[in-house]
């Protein structure tokens, strides 16, 4: 948890009062094992009545956030750009490290007996993680559209929801999630329209957020609709002339909605077959690994020769 002072300041008790906000959003966040985006703390500012709805509040936000992280005030992790990342490749100390590294990732496919085949599609790259955490827990796919997905990314989801079909005769289903606005209402079904032309039949859309009975019941705040966007007209008849983003929900709100629809789907019993099977299988591996020199003494690898290291197709 660093707090590390890099520049000394002195701030308003205004902009200490907006730090203070911030670290306990933050905490209460941490608490139930939440990243939070500045996006995310923005909504949280404004659904709770401290700032304004607007792009010069978001600003103002994110410059007060950068100055109390640099005198130390605001700890580095508890803020996440989820658009940027370093990545490199995986390294292990040992032969043995790897073995418990895959003890811990061993996992089989627990969706492979099933009638449905589940993926979640999300509108919004900044929510990835919390997407992520629910995905993973249940053992489905997750995908992040970025907008409307272009010609390339939905070709390939539509062909892996066809092989769900054709090859391990399951029933594909895609369990979306937008902003409720002209253009993200309409990108399920745009969704819906192009993986069923690839697909050469109806893969069911499912969209579980956000819808206008859930911005009823969680009251996220509103953002005005974008009237040059050459769908809003439509969009203002049905619902008026405000619309509501995705990131306004609670990241536990957005978990609930996405474990639930994958629950309905699922036969317990076949999954929880598989499941115990893929825990017997990581202790096996997790002993293999605290027992690693028997292994190599069995195996009779303590040693490797040269001739044993080089390629069959090169050996004399």
């Amino acid at each position: 948890m660093p707090k590390i002072v890099y520049v000394e300041q002195k701030f308003s008790a205004a902009v200490w009062a907006v730090i203070e906000e911030a670290n306990q959003v933050m905490e209460e966040y941490t608490a139930q094992g939440y990243e939070l985006t500045l996006r995310q703390l923005f909504y949280q500012f404004v659904s709770r009545g401290w700032i304004a709805n607007n792009l010069n509040e978001y600003k103002k936000l994110g410059d007060i956030i950068g100055k109390g992280r640099l005198s130390g005030l605001i700890d580095w992790d508890r803020l996440v750009d989820r658009t940027r990342g370093m990545e490199q490749n995986s390294h292990w100390t040992d032969p043995e490290s790897i073995i418990e590294s895959a003890a811990t990732s061993y996992a089989v496919d627990k969706w492979q007996h099933q009638i449905y085949r589940p993926e979640v599609w999300v509108e919004k790259e900044t929510l990835a993680r919390i997407v992520e955490r629910a995905c993973r827990e249940l053992d489905i796919p997750w995908f992040c559209c970025r907008g409307y997905m272009s010609l390339p990314e939905i070709w390939a989801g539509a062909m892996r929801l066809k092989q769900y079909k054709t090859d391990w005769k399951q029933k594909p289903i895609i369990i979306h999630l937008g902003d409720h606005d002209p253009s993200g209402i309409d990108m399920s079904r745009d969704i819906y329209d192009r993986v069923k032309l690839f697909c050469g039949f109806e893969v069911p859309v499912s969209r579980i957020a956000l819808n206008f009975d859930q911005v009823q019941r969680f009251n996220p705040p509103p953002n005005p609709a974008k009237i040059t966007d050459s769908r809003a007209k439509s969009y203002i008849q049905d619902y008026g002339e405000e619309s509501w983003e995705l990131d306004a929900l609670e990241p536990g709100v957005l978990v609930a909605l996405i474990r639930n629809a994958v629950l309905a789907l699922r036969q317990d019993d076949k999954y929880e077959r598989l499941e115990a099977e893929e825990k017997n299988d990581r202790k096996l591996l997790a002993s293999c690994a605290r027992r690693w020199e028997e292994v190599t003494e069995f195996l009779g690898q303590e040693e490797i020769t040269d001739e044993e290291d080089q390629d069959p197709k090169t050996r004399s």
